[in-house]
């Protein structure tokens, strides 16, 4: 990728609001990570595109994407293989079919990025392919070392500025509409200005990404509050997965500082865990070690960090080479460098940090929801590939192999389309009703709310609690008027969601971990499928 401006790819040359007249297009992708520009680059193709996004265009989770992307290029590695760690890691629920889209794909889509312009490393000529935990194979391709999301996103942006997309930057859309059971448009509220505006569209694309901001702890930038799964649940569309939210083990403790991701390919290069005593400790709670899946390893943390009394542990990059460690991980190194920390010679403190989103918008192979029309793709939907817990690198892929896919079944005639319909086995969920003692209520308390009730490890009790604290608060929160109270109010819907979904299942399985059900259960190997009520 040729050197570029962030600053010029991303803001100037993509905001087109001053001349943007038309009401109707083709397509409206709400969101502008790699998923959203990635579908929007597709979909130029067939027809008008426009792309929302609630800040300015290089506010996305895509950036901060350090480890890469997965996919089975290598010599010894095959599409089955990586289907098989892919399911492995799934704990049961990842859907089969989903899965061998996604590897089967993935292939594909590597060579479509690179025709793009991303720019992988490379040894020797060769793509390099790096290790990271259950994956069977080297296969997680990086560029710029631990700039992935980054170098994929700002080459997207690149292409955008140039194609006839048009890009409304600070536009947050508070609504979809949906006529005759079918979405057909978006309500929208300029977050600057407070101007609402529509937009009608043939199809809509949810691409808006993660909830990580629910949590105190977060690897996540400020944008990632849930804003999809609340569109999508308020508009009628199935949820599902939504109990099943990944922590990242290794993300950067210093107190008064956000967390940092340090990524999983740094254990891979031979990085390994060391508790406040300087021992190992993973031969405890794994056979793979350091490299065990993330709920595994981010449980076995906690664990440590409980009985050393310490808020946690530290990751010893001594098996690792000098030169290599500021070469293969240059982002982490600077980081790391400004705060103090000389990964050349340091241990690097670290504590488990909400991550990612594995549930979401139920859709099917093509991405659709089960309203027609509104279609999703990336972390905000559930695909089926992550089941209970997703395998690392695997989410890049997704996003583009399902954008594809958005996209591709968009161009089918209407009666042609096959919709999900909705299943029988929905639980609906009524939103709480509102109330006339309307109180105010701050990101802060729901993000404690979900650290301590709804995280890593879960009981019965405390989810309770955090559940009927936030269904009180959405029947009596305030009109949202402004970016953040809208934020606010996705959130607190989100975790809600989250909460209940938690209480439902029972068991443990994957990032779902309930002290008072330990262990997992062949009684619920199926998914939780989330809906509002039929009955307004």
């Amino acid at each position: 990728m040729q050197d570029s401006n962030p600053e010029e790819d991303c803001r100037v040359s993509l905001s087109k609001e001053n001349s943007l007249m038309q009401k109707h297009f083709e397509y409206i992708v709400i969101g502008s990570g790699i998923a959203g520009l990635f579908a929007a680059l597709e979909a130029t193709k067939y027809g008008s595109v426009i792309v929302l996004t609630k800040g300015s265009i290089q506010d996305t989770n895509t950036l901060l994407a350090q480890g890469g992307i997965a996919a089975a290029i290598g010599k010894d590695d095959s599409p089955e293989i990586h289907m098989q760690d892919t399911i492995d890691a799934g704990a049961g629920l990842s859907d089969r079919e989903a899965v061998n889209v996604l590897t089967s794909e993935g292939p594909s889509r590597i060579n479509d990025l690179i025709k793009m312009g991303v720019s992988f490393d490379e040894i020797n000529g060769r793509i390099a392919l790096a290790l990271e935990g259950a994956h069977a194979r080297p296969r997680v391709l990086h560029a710029g070392g631990d700039a992935t999301g980054a170098h994929m996103e700002l080459t997207l942006a690149h292409l955008a500025q140039t194609s006839n997309i048009d890009v409304l930057e600070y536009a947050l859309v508070t609504s979809i509409k949906v006529e005759s059971g079918r979405a057909v448009g978006v309500e929208v509220l300029d977050s600057q200005s407070y101007v609402k505006t529509q937009f009608t569209g043939s199809n809509v694309i949810l691409a808006t990404g993660g909830a990580g901001q629910l949590f105190k702890s977060t690897t996540n930038p400020l944008v990632a509050t849930g804003d999809g799964v609340a569109l999508g649940f308020n508009a009628g569309a199935e949820l599902t997965g939504m109990e099943f939210y990944q922590f990242h083990p290794t993300a950067l403790f210093l107190p008064g500082i956000r967390p940092f991701l340090i990524s999983e390919a740094v254990r891979g290069e031979g990085a390994r865990l060391v508790n406040r005593k300087g021992d190992f400790f993973m031969h405890r709670y794994h056979e793979k070690l350091d490299l065990a899946p993330r709920d595994v390893v981010s449980r076995a943390i906690i664990n440590e960090m409980s009985e050393s009394n310490s808020e946690y542990v530290f990751l010893d990059l001594s098996l690792i080479n000098k030169s290599t460690r500021m070469s293969r991980f240059p982002t982490i190194y600077q980081v790391c460098m400004d705060y103090g920390i000389d990964i050349t010679k340091d241990m690097i403190p670290i504590a488990p940090a909400a991550h990612y989103m594995m549930g979401g918008v139920r859709t099917n192979l093509w991405g659709q929801t089960t309203i027609p029309g509104l279609y999703a793709c990336g972390e905000v939907s559930s695909t089926g590939v992550h089941g209970a817990n997703r395998l690392a690198s695997n989410s890049l892929l997704e996003t583009v192999v399902f954008a594809r896919r958005v996209i591709e079944n968009s161009t089918r005639p209407l009666s042609a389309n096959t919709f999900l319909e909705k299943t029988k086995q929905a639980i609906q969920l009524r939103p709480p009703e509102a109330s006339d003692n309307k109180i105010n209520f701050t990101k802060e308390l729901v993000q404690e709310l979900m650290m301590d009730n709804v995280g890593i490890i879960k009981n019965g009790t405390d989810l309770m609690k955090a559940a009927d604290r936030l269904s009180s608060i959405l029947k009596s929160c305030i009109e949202p008027n402004n970016r953040s109270s809208h934020e606010l109010s996705n959130m607190t819907l989100v975790g809600w969601l989250m909460a209940e979904a938690s209480l439902i299942r029972k068991e443990s399985r994957g990032a779902h971990f309930r002290s008072d059900y330990p262990k997992i259960s062949s009684n619920w190997a199926e998914n939780i499928i989330l809906r509002k009520s039929d009955v307004d």
